[in-house]
Formats: structure tokens, C-alpha cells, sequence
């Protein structure tokens, strides 16, 4: 049986045919769902370049295939091609395929709909939690409101119609998106760690020679991620004499106004932006330059890049958004959009060694609880879940 996946994430195809992906998205991450699936097709928006983008990786490969749909960035392009998408979606799912979603996304709603007229079972991924994703602050769109009334109705309904859920978080999205009583749920988040991702033991801790280095990883393609805040709380702290150096990791069309925020409160001697870097040993390279991972996020599912931190025995400070609070320790997280109390509690951190030793040991023993080896059973249950609800639904069709 081939498994249908969709998701919102932008993928590049050079003239030879390859598929290329940023972030973790890559070949390796959907070969779990061949351990259920003879194949998997996934349905992504694809564009076409001449060469790669810097630190992408091939996704497609052995019995990996992708279904390209016509690229568009934002609401207007999406709503000038949507008679197009919506023609390709229609012909996505083969007769005896099963399909997932991976949501929030529109891809996956429009997936949905079409699932929903051919009574067909689906399962649902939910990862993220779009009603903070549109909350003021974090997009730049007249269509802002609507979206944020719109497309966590769709969320709802997409978890209760399916037959099959797995959520990121143990419990703050399934109360805000929960499933159906008749579907198979579980928990399990879509990180992966390796032995390699985990630190042997907790790092020790000791006064940095010189400022100490703050790191943050993520997309600038949004502003939901807040970095405007995180330098912010940082110049802040520079102002009233803390010596802090800040290490921003990711790329996207926000960067050149954050390095003017930067430029305009006079710490760009202090803030770096590192631009993309190879998901993996990449962001662990950057990871273990650091002292003190910062996460300042308006809205999260379960921040993969949070836990990721956490397991090479990093302190960590986040905003209590999403799954966070099922991470770190109430003292480590702060309100969403407060500068003031993201600029006090890096300066607590900082000058508290002996509370950044106890939040590495604590971190990396919390991050313990996402290696590979236990959560693959979950999601290997969870694939066989929807490949028999498929099945029996095919059964019912034909015998019908």
C-alpha cells in the first residue's frame, strides 16, 4: 500500500529530477513510514532551480517519490493557483492508497476536503497550532484575522473526522484540537534523536572567558519565531552592562529587517546572524558553541530544535507557548511577547552558574525521553492504525 503524505513545506527540484529540502525533512525522515507503507508519496508545493539551495538534502529516493504541486508563497499566490491546486489534489490519492496529513496546513485542508467527499478514512499528524501562528505580531497580512478564525475551525474538524491522530505534545494540542473518541491516538513527536544527537553526560558549566554566547535556531521566514524580541531583551541587557554575545541561526525574508533592529539599538558588534545551516550535525555544531539556548517563540507545537538543544546538555530559556511547559521547568520559560521578562530571565541565567549546571542535567535527561528507539514503536503503531482502518474501508468498498 502507498502511503500519501502532504505537507506546506517548500521543496526545490533542479533539471535533473531531484527533489531538495531544508530542515529535517530530508530522505531519512520518511524511510519510518516504509517500516508500515511499500511507498510514500509526499504532496509539497515544488519549484523549479538550477542548483540546490545552500545546506538543502535530497528527499526523494528509493520507494520516496514526490506529487509537485504549482508554487505559491503567501495567501494572494495561493489564491490566483488554487483552481490548479485543487485540480491536482483532486487526482492525489490513488484508489488504493492511505493517506496522512501532516497539519496545520493548506495543503492538507484542501487534502481534506477531498478525503471528506469520498468518505475515506485519513489519519492526522498535528504539529503545530495555528490559531497563536496568526495571533497579532506574528504575520504581516490583512487576511491575519480571517486566517486565525478560519484555519484552526479547519484544524478541528480535520482531527475529528480522522481515524487515526498522533500529536507532538502529551496534551496541550489534544485539548485545544481533540480527536475523535473512535480514533486511534497516541503521542509522539516527530523528532528523532540518535545516540549521536544526545550529549554523553551534562556539560560542565563554568565562567565563559569572555561574553556569554547566546544561540537561537530557526526560520526567519516569519515573525512568529520573535527574534525582534530576542534582540531586543539582549540589547537591553547590553545597556545595563551584562557582557552577552547572540549567535541567530536560520534564514528567511524577515533577516534584513532584524539586522536593521539590530543595527539601530547598536549591538551588531554583539548579535551575528550565522544565516542556514545543515540540519543535524550543523545545528549541533552551533548548539555546542553555545551557553545559553534562547527560544522566544509566539506560538510552537513541540519545538523540535528546543529538544534538540536540550539533548547536547544546553540551559535553555523558551516562552511558555505550545508544548514548552511539557519541557522545561516552569523557572526556564517566560510569557510570549515580554521583552522585559525575556531580558530578566537571561540575566538571572547568566549570572547563575551553578543554575545553568542544573538546568543541562536537567535538559538533557528530559530530552532522553525522545530517543528513537522509544518513540518509533508509537509511530509504528500509530502507521499500522491507518493501514488497517484503509484497508477495511477498501474491503467495505468492493464488497459493497
Amino acid at each position: 500500500m502507498r502511503l500519501i503524505v502532504t505537507i506546506d513545506t517548500r521543496l526545490e527540484r533542479t533539471p535533473d529530477g531531484s527533489i531538495w529540502v531544508g530542515g529535517a525533512a530530508s530522505y531519512p525522515f520518511w524511510t519510518r513510514y516504509l517500516e508500515v507503507f511499500e511507498e510514500v508519496r509526499v504532496v509539497a508545493r515544488v519549484r523549479a532551480v538550477q542548483e540546490p539551495s545552500p545546506d538543502t538534502r535530497r528527499l526523494d529516493g528509493p520507494r520516496v517519490s514526490v506529487l509537485a504541486l504549482p508554487f505559491y508563497a503567501g495567501p494572494w499566490q495561493y489564491l490566483r493557483r488554487r483552481r490548479a491546486l485543487q485540480a491536482t489534489l483532486r487526482s492525489a490519492v490513488g484508489p488504493d492508497d492511505a493517506a496522512l496529513l501532516r497539519v496545520p496546513g493548506t495543503l492538507s485542508t484542501g487534502l481534506a476536503g477531498v478525503l471528506r467527499a469520498q468518505r475515506r478514512p485519513y489519519a492526522v499528524e498535528v504539529i503545530g497550532d495555528p490559531y497563536h501562528m496568526f495571533a497579532p505580531g506574528s504575520v504581516r497580512s490583512i487576511l491575519r484575522p480571517i486566517l486565525r478564525w478560519w484555519i484552526p475551525r479547519q484544524l478541528g474538524r480535520q482531527c475529528r473526522e480522522a481515524c487515526a491522530a498522533s500529536y507532538v505534545t502529551a496534551d496541550f494540542l489534544q485539548r485545544r484540537y481533540p480527536p475523535s473518541p473512535s480514533a486511534y491516538t497516541v503521542t509522539c513527536s516527530s523528532i528523532d534523536l540518535t545516540d549521536e544527537a544526545l550529549a554523553a553526560a551534562p556539560r560542565p558549566i563554568a565562567a565563559p572567558d569572555g561574553p556569554l554566547r547566546l544561540v537561537f535556531v530557526g526560520s526567519l521566514a516569519q515573525l512568529h519565531k520573535a527574534v525582534d524580541i530576542l534582540i531586543r531583551a539582549v540589547a537591553e541587557n547590553l545597556r545595563g552592562g551584562l557582557a552577552l554575545d547572540l549567535q541567530i541561526v536560520g534564514d528567511g525574508k524577515h533577516r534584513p529587517e532584524f539586522e536593521m533592529l539590530a543595527r539601530a539599538l547598536g549591538i551588531t558588534q554583539r548579535v551575528q546572524f550565522v544565516g542556514q545551516v545543515r540540519a543535524g550535525d550543523g545545528v549541533r555544531d552551533q548548539l555546542d558553541q553555545a551557553d545559553l539556548f534562547v527560544l522566544p517563540s509566539r506560538t510552537e507545537g513541540l519545538p523540535r530544535v528546543l529538544v534538540e538543544a536540550m539533548a547536547r546538555g544546553l540551559p535553555c530559556i523558551a516562552t511558555r507557548v505550545g508544548g514548552v511547559p511539557e519541557l522545561l521547568a516552569g523557572e526556564d520559560t517566560v510569557p510570549p511577547g515580554d521583552q522585559a521578562a525575556l531580558a530578566t530571565a537571561i540575566r538571572a541565567v547568566a549570572k547563575d552558574p551553578a543554575r545553568r549546571q542544573r538546568m543541562a542535567a536537567r535538559n538533557l535527561a528530559r530530552a532522553r525521553d525522545y530517543h528513537a528507539a522509544l518513540l518509533a514503536p508509537r509511530r509504528r503503531a500509530f502507521y499500522q492504525a491507518l493501514r488497517e482502518r484503509t484497508e477495511q474501508w477498501l474491503h467495505a468498498r468492493t464488497s459493497g
